[in-house]
């Protein structure tokens, strides 16, 4: 006889003589649809009911539901200490654990979402030329005839396949067409016989064709239509023109290549999406999306100070004669007073203490009793100096003592999207997959709806 469910295992999750661990035959009831909180002193049992009860019967009920082949692969949490549970759904536990911090990851990544999406725009993704935004549309073999026989019937073209050619080389380019068995070729916008021009080469040559096939467009010709696409498609490297008038054409092509600017984008694929990987990974910021430089405001902490008041933090220390010799050297050939304020010293000075005297060589002076010695040699700079310390830098000490003048910046070449701009050439929806990857998860969830 079927067991009849009281009113109290619809409302409540009922718990009666729970003796797990510190648990002290306790008999208890949690609602269903709300959030409950368990709370209690370290010891009194908070977790024992949590998972050693609630979790573990719930796992345990769900596993004895599926076959015994498949319990054999599941490991089965044992029977808590409780003499009765009522009202109990199959259970999921979430654990509150710290997770590696990694620059590389990300929410998408983390949760593998950004996975799929990598794997939609490969999929779905329309390309844009880089340089002028047209759509580049690519078209195989099988989808040109296609189009051919649905918006081309009974139009009388011709299939042409453009072959690259100059005035020097013209001549041969054609003999050896007429070697392979073609009659005829466009040459800027005309029609003409192979024999035609081959021994009057003209001084200038722009676009050469072959022609590939004449036909009318019909159906019960599909097999020639698609033989002529293939070959115009292979002599074409993925490129032909159907001529319909001399003044109505058009170009297929089956590569990702802008025909106006000559640029190639590279086939999609979820590995061109990905930042992780150097196939997609921006070429500046490496896929981290920002660079990392060191920063002449943290260098110079109060330009109100003078660089003797210490106006240069890394310099804020040194006071040896030696250093103090190299200083005025310095202000004796940028004439600066190293008394004044950082922010009232000649540009051309704040730019050779902070990058370097470039090419130019500066005399150094230098006393040993009463004589002087002077040398020429160029003064490297105070930021090209941090970065050789910071790539000799072999304790964590070092390094973090100069990070402090190291700033985060958006990548220049990427503005902080870590991808290259070939895989942001595509778009799904007028977005690219680093629009989608900046919205939130709830204006990301509207979007996908709205698709």
């Amino acid at each position: 006889m079927a067991r009849k469910h009281s009113t109290d295992t619809r409302k409540y999750i009922v718990i009666k003589g729970a003796r797990q661990h510190n648990l002290k035959n306790i008999d208890l009831k949690i609602p269903h649809n709300t959030f409950t909180v368990i709370t209690g002193p370290s010891g009194s049992g908070k977790s024992s009911l949590a998972f050693d009860i609630l979790y573990a019967e719930g796992q345990r009920r769900y596993i004895e539901s599926l076959s015994t082949y498949a319990r054999q692969f599941i490991e089965q949490l044992d029977k808590p200490d409780v003499d009765l549970v009522e009202g109990l759904s199959p259970t999921i536990a979430i654990e509150n654990k710290q997770i590696a911090t990694n620059p590389r990851s990300t929410v998408g990544t983390v949760t593998e979402i950004y996975d799929f999406l990598r794997l939609l725009f490969a999929r779905l993704g329309k390309a844009h030329c880089p340089a002028c935004r047209r759509e580049i549309r690519i078209s195989y073999a099988e989808d040109t005839v296609n189009e051919l026989l649905k918006n081309h019937d009974r139009a009388k073209i011709m299939v042409l396949s453009p072959v690259r050619a100059d005035s020097k080389n013209l001549r041969k380019v054609l003999q050896k067409l007429e070697r392979e068995g073609f009659i005829r070729v466009r040459l800027d916008g005309k029609i003409y016989e192979i024999h035609e021009i081959s021994n009057h080469v003209p001084d200038t040559v722009g676009r050469l064709e072959i022609v590939i096939d004449r036909l009318v467009v019909d159906p019960r010709k599909r097999s020639r239509i698609t033989d002529s696409v293939e070959l115009a498609y292979r002599i074409g490297e993925g490129k032909l023109v159907i001529l319909e008038s001399p003044d109505k054409e058009f170009l297929f092509t089956e590569k990702y290549a802008c025909d106006l600017c000559g640029i190639n984008l590279p086939e999609p694929s979820p590995r061109l999406f990905s930042f992780n990987n150097p196939e997609g990974a921006c070429p500046r910021c490496d896929g981290l999306g920002f660079e990392e430089s060191f920063d002449p405001e943290l260098i110079i902490s109060n330009p109100e100070l003078s660089i003797r008041e210490g106006a240069i933090l890394p310099w804020e220390n040194k006071n040896s004669v030696t250093f103090y010799e190299q200083l005025e050297s310095l202000a004796r050939h940028y004439k600066f007073d190293i008394n004044l304020p950082f922010k009232d010293l000649p540009k051309r000075a704040k730019e050779a203490l902070l990058f370097g005297s470039g090419n130019e060589e500066i005399p150094f002076y230098h006393y040993r009793g009463n004589r002087r010695f002077v040398h020429k040699r160029r003064f490297p700079g105070i930021i090209p100096f941090l970065k050789q310390k910071l790539e000799e830098a072999k304790t964590l000490e070092e390094k973090k003592e100069l990070e402090q003048y190291i700033r985060k910046n958006p990548c220049s070449l990427c503005n902080g999207t870590r991808l290259k701009k070939e895989a942001l050439s595509f778009t799904y929806h007028g977005l690219t997959i680093s629009d989608i990857s900046t919205m939130s998860v709830k204006e990301a969830h509207e979007w996908f709806k709205s698709v």
